[in-house]
């Protein structure tokens, strides 16, 4: 359905970057696999509603936040990474880190959030 580099970019401004969870999950839907894993540093979250529940607990630990790209996706072979900074806006590189997604049927089935 989607290129890899489309779903990253959906995924950290769309999903990780919205703070409506009803629009968040509606994009959820749209672009991850519903068994989909996202894997970040504190932890491993399968399916929707459990990364949906992610999305928001960073959200409210880091008020004030958004994600920016640091760069092109590179993707080959249904696979991609996308460079990110999160911070407010006089800081937007308060917090950098890299997304590693894997893809199938063009839509994503698991993502690893590398943090620098």
């Amino acid at each position: 359905m989607y290129s890899v580099d489309e779903l990253l970019r959906r995924n950290l401004l769309a999903i990780f970057g919205e703070r409506d969870s009803v629009a968040r999950m509606k994009e959820l839907e749209a672009i991850w696999l519903p068994d989909g894993i996202f894997v970040d540093p504190d932890g491993q979250y399968v399916g929707l509603d459990a990364i949906n529940h992610r999305v928001k607990e960073l959200q409210a630990q880091f008020a004030g936040f958004e994600f920016s790209e640091r760069g092109q996706v590179n993707a080959m072979h249904g696979i991609g990474r996308l460079a990110w900074g999160f911070g407010p806006a006089d800081n937007p590189g308060a917090l950098t880190g890299v997304d590693i997604a894997v893809t199938r049927g063009g839509r994503l089935s698991a993502l690893y959030a590398f943090i620098d």
